[in-house]
């Protein structure tokens, strides 16, 4: 009877070991998990606006980065491309809610320091992209991923001034004030002309607003000085696409030399057409791409450059299908 008892007090000690090894188990598995759950990188991707062909181009190069390199992407920026509250007010709720970081780019170089300072106080780093920020690189900010903004606007400029032989009036139609990068395409297109004495600026503080219905109206609004014109540039895809629209509005489409800025199919097209003479292209999916995984390993504890340029070209109805240009491109 003894050697009963003792069998049953060892299977019964056998038991409370299995059911303590159980519970031990899945304490462990809840850490694990836990640990896991906290490492999951999650980034919050702000453009200025969402209408526009080049920003989806960026959403789509950033949810690229995402996956290879494990973060979880989070999309959202204000409809229209002059709402800096909204703006503002996305980068106070990713903030408020923890995110891992924030790739920004800022509609006002000025009025978005506030909440970046205030997200980097909270050990939130934010990367700058496509526009600039007032403030330092590596300090006020994690790093800055842009085009050469001057060096694109110059580009357009030098073009135009080579299609017009160096002499003839032009237009500028700006695109909105506050704007770092259109502003430095601006900057670069006006040095550009300036290195010709034939060619006038005769409008230079025109600007077009954030939509390409806005962008037509200012165009409509100084159409007596586009019929003087031989040559007009625009800085940004809806500036540019505002402007087509006036000038076929009023059969001046083609009659004008016309370089604009970024890319969308309707946009190739009138180039195809010879409405359009050349196109000063960016590559917004290397920026999405390159913004997330530069942030990516700033967050993992790695050094990461202070600024990434991600290229700019000057597309032609001559370069259009080269192997390179679609390449850019891309699927339109």
């Amino acid at each position: 009877m003894s050697r009963e008892v003792g069998m049953l007090h060892n299977l019964n000690e056998d038991r409370e070991m299995k059911r303590i090894s159980l519970t031990l188990l899945a304490l462990l598995m809840s850490v694990l998990c836990g640990a896991l759950a906290q490492q999951k990188i999650r980034i919050a991707v702000i453009p200025k606006g969402t209408t526009h062909i080049f920003w989806r181009s960026v959403e789509a190069g950033a949810q690229a980065a995402g996956k290879e390199f494990g973060a979880e992407i989070i999309w959202k920026g204000p409809l229209k491309e002059n709402d800096r509250a909204q703006q503002i007010s996305i980068v106070e709720q990713f903030v408020e809610e923890g995110v891992s970081g924030i790739v920004l780019a800022p509609l006002d170089n000025v009025a978005l320091q506030r909440p970046v300072a205030a997200a980097m106080k909270k050990k939130i780093p934010v990367l700058i992209f496509d526009s600039a920020l007032k403030g330092e690189a590596g300090k006020d900010f994690v790093s800055f991923v842009a085009t050469d903004n001057v060096k694109g606007g110059m580009l357009g400029g030098d073009h135009l001034s080579k299609l017009l032989g160096g002499k003839g009036n032009v237009v500028l139609l700006r695109y909105q004030v506050g704007s770092a990068s259109t502003q430095e395409r601006e900057d670069g297109f006006v040095a550009a002309l300036a290195k010709s004495p034939g060619l006038k600026l005769t409008v230079d503080n025109r600007y077009a607003g954030a939509t390409a219905g806005e962008a037509k109206t200012a165009a409509m609004n100084m159409i007596d000085r586009l019929k003087e014109a031989q040559g007009v540039f625009a800085p940004n895809e809806s500036s540019t696409f505002g402007m087509l629209l006036a000038l076929r509005q009023n059969n001046l489409a083609g009659k004008i030399r016309f370089v604009g800025f970024d890319t969308s199919p309707p946009l190739i097209e009138a180039l195809q057409r010879g409405e359009i003479d050349a196109l000063v292209a960016q590559d917004p999916t290397k920026m999405g791409y390159e913004g997330v995984k530069t942030l990516v390993a700033s967050i993992q504890g790695k050094q990461v450059p202070k600024s990434v340029d991600t290229g700019v070209r000057l597309i032609t109805r001559e370069n259009l299908n080269t192997p390179e240009i679609k390449k850019l491109l891309g699927p339109q």
